[in-house]
């Protein structure tokens, strides 16, 4: 069962980037947020508040510098939903 939650986590967070996808390439667990998809810092305020709002999480500021991939992204996710 905890498989699903990690997949629904990691689909939902796939879908919220999407707009910011480059050509062809799929966006996955070693996607990198800034490099790979350009998402400046604006673009990634507005992302955590739309990921804060769709798990009913509050992801603190001081977590960001250690969110580089979207692997990074779901696991603070995941683990703020376990915490909560």
């Amino acid at each position: 069962m905890m498989m699903a939650v990690d997949d629904n986590v990691l689909g939902t967070i796939t879908k919220v980037l999407e707009p910011f996808r480059k050509g062809g390439n799929p966006i996955g667990t070693e996607t990198d947020i800034a490099e790979d998809l350009s998402v400046d810092s604006q673009a990634m305020m507005d992302l955590m508040m739309e990921l804060e709002e769709r798990f009913d999480v509050s992801i603190p500021l001081n977590l960001l510098p250690e969110v580089r991939t979207v692997g990074d992204l779901a696991n603070t996710v995941r683990q703020l939903k376990g915490s909560a």
